[in-house]
């Protein structure tokens, strides 16, 4: 499998999670995740796919600062409708690495562990995202803007060359090289595309 190579080197996320834990998934629970694990599930990668990414990353930091952050204690807000624009896309990352869910989640054991009622969407919120601890009630809001980082002018015609049909390979290729160039450069900007505030 060939993947660009900045995939493997972005910032990675280790949590613990006491279901991993208690069924001896992975020892003492912990889990890292880093960009090439979501992209495999997305199945894709673009300015949305790495933007959730870094606002885990960027939210987590500072919710949990030197602790571990816990797996199944974070609730996640979204202003926005889940049908509506890329919040869905956003939702589906989020909920990849903090196992948070609306109502589709693991419903628990005995009362523990569950990952359902643990995201929320039409929420009345200043920003696009929130992010809260269960066990502190410490919440962060998240914003995610990534204008500011352009891509190369050349995309937009060989995306409708690629659109049309009447693209060649080497221009197929060239598209797919500039375009996850843009990625790797807003990543590489993770500070001026994704602000955090405490609630």
């Amino acid at each position: 499998m060939n993947y660009p190579e900045f995939f493997g080197k972005t910032p990675t996320i280790k949590l613990q999670d006491p279901l991993s834990d208690f069924l001896g998934t992975f020892e003492d629970g912990i889990v890292e995740f880093n960009y090439l694990d979501i992209v495999k599930s997305a199945g894709h990668s673009c300015p949305t796919v790495s933007g959730a990414y870094l606002c885990t990353v960027k939210a987590l930091e500072s919710l949990y600062q030197d602790e571990t952050p816990i797996r199944g204690n974070i609730h996640v807000s979204f202003k926005s409708n889940p049908l509506e624009g890329v919040a869905g896309v956003i939702a589906n990352v989020v909920t990849q690495i903090t196992g948070a869910t609306e109502y589709s989640g693991f419903k628990g054991l005995n009362g523990k562990f569950a990952r359902n009622n643990l995201m929320n969407f039409n929420a009345d919120i200043s920003a696009q995202m929130e992010f809260k601890r269960l066990d502190t009630g410490k919440s962060v809001t998240v914003n995610y803007d990534p204008s500011s980082v352009g891509g190369n002018p050349k995309m937009q015609e060989l995306m409708g060359k690629l659109m049309q049909g009447v693209a060649s390979a080497e221009e197929k290729k060239e598209f797919g090289k500039l375009w996850q160039e843009r990625v790797k450069a807003i990543f590489n900007n993770i500070d001026k595309v994704v602000m955090v505030s405490n609630s």
